[in-house]
């Protein structure tokens, strides 16, 4: 079995452990944002769509000045995302159509946020912003309009609310919990494959919650319906924010009370068992078929990694 030396140091989980303070208060006063904006200290990060820009220079850097960022096109909203030793920072989103001509320019790169975190493209500390300024742009691109009467909305606190001037109602961003887990029995655990996946890829299962779910009930239901496995203890391992759009992925170790494998082909492509050893091949990138395991930056990669080092010790 490999030791922990042999896998080598943890790797950083992404999109996690976030440098700024989101100083929530400050969002209510217009005035102080708005001398934040021109504080000469204060940053942007730009996105538009599904796409990030960012200086190209000797490695690519997705911060921007306020000015800059504001002579890459028309920006259609501001996030305050909060504040970095007291340097403010923003989100700025642009129309994607007004990216695309940015993309002839030598001194930008323009990729997904996906590709930026498994290619390690920015230093660390820029993604768990990133993945911030990704998340509450995507949501405000989607909720123009009042769902309640259907009148445009305005953006108030900052970017942090929607209000509706017909109705008065207001909305708030929504973040989506999904349970992601192992499903282990003693030496050996259950990984899935999505027809998504790169060829080589398997990782954990992993569903939506449902309304009045625990997340317990949620892992259990969630590993009936896509392999036919009965599940008895659920236990936490830990969460990420995942800006695809606005996802909390919930990691989870959970024991096998049952063996065999059924497979829902409406949800995933394959599932079936492999041991430790097998696993600690994969994260090692020595399986002698090529199987592989998801990338660092994703917490099913981690959640594999513990089971790896100390197996059924994951429950106590």
């Amino acid at each position: 079995m490999s030791t922990r030396s042999e896998l080598g140091p943890r790797p950083h989980l992404g999109y996690t452990a976030s440098l700024i303070d989101r100083a929530a208060d400050r969002r209510i006063d217009d005035a102080l944002l708005a001398k934040f904006a021109k504080d000469p200290r204060a940053g942007a990060y730009v996105i538009g769509g599904e796409q990030v820009v960012m200086k190209q220079r000797a490695s690519a850097d997705p911060l921007f000045s306020v000015a800059d960022a504001n002579a890459l096109g028309a920006v259609r909203e501001r996030i305050f995302l909060g504040l970095l030793n007291d340097a403010p920072r923003f989100g700025f989103g642009l129309d994607p159509a007004s990216v695309e001509p940015l993309k002839t320019r030598d001194d930008l790169k323009i990729t997904d946020l996906r590709s930026i975190a498994v290619q390690g493209l920015v230093d660390a500390a820029h993604l768990p912003p990133l993945a911030e300024a990704k998340a509450m742009l995507g949501w405000h691109a989607r909720h123009r309009f009042c769902p309640n009467c259907g009148t445009p909305t305005r953006i108030v606190q900052g970017g942090w609310r929607r209000d509706c001037p017909n109705c008065h109602v207001e909305h708030f961003p929504r973040t989506d919990p999904v349970v992601i887990m192992l499903v282990i029995a003693g030496e050996r655990c259950v990984l899935g494959r999505s027809p998504r996946f790169a060829a080589t890829m398997w990782s954990c299962l992993a569903g939506f919650c449902e309304p009045g779910e625990t997340i317990e009930e949620a892992v259990r239901r969630e590993v009936l319906e896509e392999v036919g496995i009965v599940a008895g203890r659920v236990r936490y391992f830990a969460s990420q924010p995942w800006p695809f759009p606005m996802s909390l992925m919930i990691g989870c170790h959970a024991e096998a009370t049952s063996d065999t494998i059924v497979i829902d082909r409406s949800e995933i492509e394959d599932a079936r068992w492999f041991d430790r050893k097998e696993l600690a091949a994969m994260l090692m990138q020595r399986h002698p078929g090529g199987l592989t395991t998801p990338p660092p930056v994703a917490i099913a990669h981690h959640i594999i990694r513990d089971y790896v080092e100390n197996g059924s010790d994951v429950f106590r």
